[in-house]
């Protein structure tokens, strides 16, 4: 085949798939009451919610429009499913589960545990409880396989050494990571934002795998609520919080806030794939109102151009 008509097949291929991208900017869900409280993406395009409402993981294949279930309820244990995270290198998606119930009197349902699932086929790899329980919310891997993940209830960054068969407290802070919810990997440390007071920290890794000091970041604007988080490249990443999706750029103990989208409903998680940021709008505030009908859920996409 000749040079020049590899060249227009490459082209071409490429056109195709930004067109199938640019169709592709809402994702609606098969079934109701799904209140998709974490997003993930493989570079297949392929998306994955942790369904919330339904005990459950959704997935919109390559190129659908639509989220069905790819991990029934309770599967394996699935009680609050709260953050996903597709790690290909592992081939596997990470899947926070956490205990339900415990307020007024209810009793305390299943186990608090981080989970491992085949990307091929859904299986359950692994499960890996976390240590005196609390809440699993959301997850980042490392280049070199490490594991952490965010404890909202107990105020800690848990990790899981590659080849480790249980998870480790990594860095423990009942002030500081109270409340800790999103969290992103950038090339000078692990980041974390606390939903409940509005805060972006800054934990390094020493180099023995420790964690350094916690440095709280200054915003160029205040945050509302911050949620899911994901690195888009050494000193940026996406962050979505008071019905916005936001660019974060940091300089030093500097975060320039960007504003993207504004306007979204209870926006909880983002992941960007194919230059396409999706945001899932979770509409928690409806959660245990069984009153009102949250009508159905979606995720939309914006058109995004990574800096460089």
């Amino acid at each position: 085949m000749r040079r020049g008509t590899i060249t227009t097949l490459c082209v071409a291929a490429t056109l195709l798939c930004s067109l199938q991208a640019a169709d592709r900017m809402t994702i609606t869900f098969a079934d109701g009451r799904i209140f998709p409280e974490s997003l993930t993406s493989s570079k297949d395009g392929a998306l994955y919610f942790g369904s919330l409402g339904q005990k459950a993981v959704y997935r919109a294949a390559p190129g659908s429009s639509q989220a069905t279930v790819w991990i029934k309820p309770e599967t394996a244990g699935l009680n609050t499913v709260l953050g996903v995270l597709a790690d290909e290198r592992a081939g596997v998606l990470w899947v926070c589960s956490s205990t339900s119930g415990g307020r007024n009197g209810a009793p305390v349902v299943g186990e608090t545990a981080l989970k491992a699932f085949t990307l091929k086929n859904a299986a359950l790899k692994a499960s890996y409880p976390f240590p005196g329980n609390g809440a699993c919310n959301d997850i980042a891997v490392a280049p070199d396989g490490t594991v952490y993940a965010t404890d909202t209830s107990g105020g800690r960054v848990l990790r899981l050494k590659k080849g480790a068969t249980a998870l480790d407290v990594w860095i423990s802070d009942s002030k500081q990571l109270a409340t800790a919810d999103g969290i992103a990997l950038l090339s000078d440390g692990v980041y974390v934002n606390s939903v409940g007071q509005n805060t972006l920290m800054r934990i390094p890794v020493n180099k023995d795998g420790s964690a350094g000091a916690i440095t709280k970041l200054e915003p160029s604007r205040p945050l509302q609520g911050p949620d899911g988080m994901r690195a888009v490249n050494g000193t940026t990443m996406l962050l979505v919080e008071g019905g916005r999706l936001d660019q974060v750029s940091i300089n030093g103990t500097k975060a320039e806030i960007t504003v993207l989208k504004e306007g979204m409903n209870g926006p909880t998680a983002v992941t960007l794939v194919s230059g396409i940021a999706y945001v899932a709008e979770a509409r928690l505030n409806l959660l245990n109102d069984t009153t009102k009908d949250p009508g159905p859920f979606h995720a939309v996409g914006i058109a995004y151009r990574a800096p460089r």
